[in-house]
């Protein structure tokens, strides 16, 4: 099946979720099976972006160079609307119980996925 836009891991814009058919599960990060079952077939859709934080770590002492000059950094815990969590990079202002929106930002000269109020 041919999606319209691709997942940010894959070069493209957008952020995928994945469901299995037969158990239901549903998950972040692309797989060929379901994780729960062992399905082969797992139905992959955009997601709209959505979700509220539920955690928010901020960042100090960063892991490498490139990090460093970004210091201090929030990384953000966001359960989406479709149901799965997702870890990115966040605005420094966001607090639990924010509700967030994605976009794709160019961080420390990579595209990361990163949240926002909204």
């Amino acid at each position: 099946m041919t999606l319209p836009v691709q997942d940010w891991t894959q070069g493209g814009t957008a952020l995928q979720v994945q469901q299995c058919p037969a158990c239901l599960a549903r998950w972040y990060f692309r797989r060929n099976f379901c994780p729960g079952c062992g399905h082969a077939s797992p139905l992959t859709r955009t997601a709209q972006g959505d979700g509220v934080v539920e955690a928010v770590t901020i960042v100090h002492r960063a892991p490498s160079e490139a990090f460093r000059a970004l210091a201090p950094y929030a990384i953000v815990l966001v359960g989406l609307s479709e149901g799965v969590r997702v870890m990115a990079h966040g605005s420094l202002d966001l607090a639990i119980g924010d509700r967030v929106h994605f976009s794709l930002r160019t961080v420390a000269g990579q595209p990361l996925p990163y949240f926002q109020k909204g």
